[in-house]
């Protein structure tokens, strides 16, 4: 396993101040924000994929670091009903893949989408419950006639561009969220179709992420690590499916935290130990959305949280049997 990191938290430095300062914590990757909603601050195609002498000074940064790209991400919802937000979307999901072409890189991380709740809609409409009877109606148009052509066509797009591993962060408010969603589109689709796990939103859903991994076993492609606290006290009295700002931290069923400040140690330790025991053996990269923390202490915070409990070493034989 490889410690790396999301960089957009650090969108706020060019790019080899960003390195530097992951090469000094003791970081080993990076996961690069190239279009959709983590901007393109540190990546961006629509300069490196025709500049060649900007993309000789981005690569060489890159390598200069000592620093491995894990993947390119650019989530967003190219389904959106909203045809133009959609192009928007899909224009930087095509651009990451060109990117990822271009740097030899055979992955990228996004979300799935999610439509409107028929042809005529203007917004998305995330379905959470199957009744009335209505609500099934949509899920099917969603899927049948949105969801599954369009990512028949999207692999095929990224495949013939060399891009082999399309992975699906699991999020509530797209139309992949969970296991059962998650193995159902990749059922559909195919092999191309993974999963970037992020426990945290499993977390506030009532999940295990341990009986997930095990679930998903070999189409985790990526890692993403951040927790989430409950607070019970506000969950009883309103539950889970909570609007508010996610600055008002004192009335939230939940935040997301820095890992460590979530869940314990314990819970941690058992997340990875399950990832090893699937075979997962890749980046594990922190994504800091912390509203508790600044931007360096929360990552930092991870950073040694995580050193403490990854493993460094490949897996070994049993030893002792």
């Amino acid at each position: 396993m490889k410690l790396g990191v999301f960089t957009v938290v650090l969108d706020d430095k060019p790019l080899d101040e960003a390195l530097a300062y992951l090469q000094s914590l003791g970081v080993q990757m990076i996961e690069l924000g190239a279009g959709g909603y983590p901007g393109t601050k540190h990546c961006n195609p629509d300069v490196l994929l025709h500049d060649d002498s900007a993309f000789k000074i981005f690569e060489k940064t890159v390598r200069d670091s000592g620093l491995e790209i894990s993947a390119l991400s650019c989530h967003g919802n190219p389904i959106h009903p909203n045809k133009a937000v959609a192009a928007d979307f899909q224009k930087g999901f095509e651009n990451t893949v060109l990117m990822a072409e271009k740097l030899c890189i055979k992955q990228i991380n996004t979300f799935s989408g999610c439509p409107g709740d028929g042809a005529g809609s203007s917004r998305p409409n995330w379905v959470t419950c199957a009744w009335p009877n209505d609500f099934g109606e949509i899920l099917k148009y969603q899927w049948n006639d949105v969801l599954i052509p369009y990512w028949k066509e999207a692999v095929k797009f990224a495949s013939s561009h060399g891009v082999n591993k399309i992975a699906l962060e699991l999020h509530p408010g797209f139309c992949v969220y969970n296991t059962d969603t998650m193995l159902r589109l990749r059922d559909a689709v195919g092999e191309s179709i993974g999963a970037n796990f992020d426990p945290s939103h499993l977390f506030w859903q009532g999940m295990d992420p341990c009986v997930a991994i095990r679930e998903l076993k070999d189409c985790i492609f990526h890692f993403h690590a951040k927790d989430t606290n409950i607070n019970k006290e506000n969950t009883a009295r309103k539950g889970v499916l909570d609007t508010s700002e996610y600055t008002n931290a004192l009335e939230r069923s939940w935040i997301f935290r820095t890992v460590g400040y979530g869940h314990d140690v314990l819970t941690w330790n058992n997340i990875v130990s399950t990832l090893r025991m699937v075979g997962y053996d890749y980046a594990i990269s922190i994504e800091h959305e912390d509203a508790l923390m600044s931007r360096n202490e929360g990552l930092e915070k991870g950073v040694k949280f995580l050193q403490g409990i990854l493993f460094n070493e490949p897996l070994p034989q049993a030893w002792w049997a």
